[in-house]
């Protein structure tokens, strides 16, 4: 998952709590628990909506607030890398940089 993180055009990682960040110039669109067992993405209700219908074993909204959101738990031993690699992609986009 980092490493597919990493290769979405202008991303970085940075320390953020217990987790591993990843973010563009503008925001954060995930982030990974330091197991590597799971990844949170940070999408809009639409992309939280797909994903969880699509594969619901694998992804479920986070709990609280967050979750209400957009943010999604990710469990990484259930998904595919095609779907993982989508899923990244999805909330790659809703954290880029504005055009103008």
């Amino acid at each position: 998952a980092r490493k597919l993180a990493l290769s979405l055009a202008a991303a970085s990682e940075a320390p953020h709590f217990d987790r591993a960040a990843f973010r563009t110039p503008r925001k954060i669109f995930a982030t990974l628990a330091n197991s590597g067992a799971d990844i949170n993405l940070m999408f809009d209700a639409d992309n939280q909506e797909f994903y969880c219908e699509q594969a619901g074993e694998a992804f479920a909204p986070v709990a609280g607030g967050w979750g209400r959101m957009g943010c999604t738990r990710c469990d990484l031993a259930k998904v595919d890398e095609a779907t993982r690699l989508s899923a990244l992609k999805a909330a790659h986009a809703l954290a880029a940089p504005k055009k103008k």
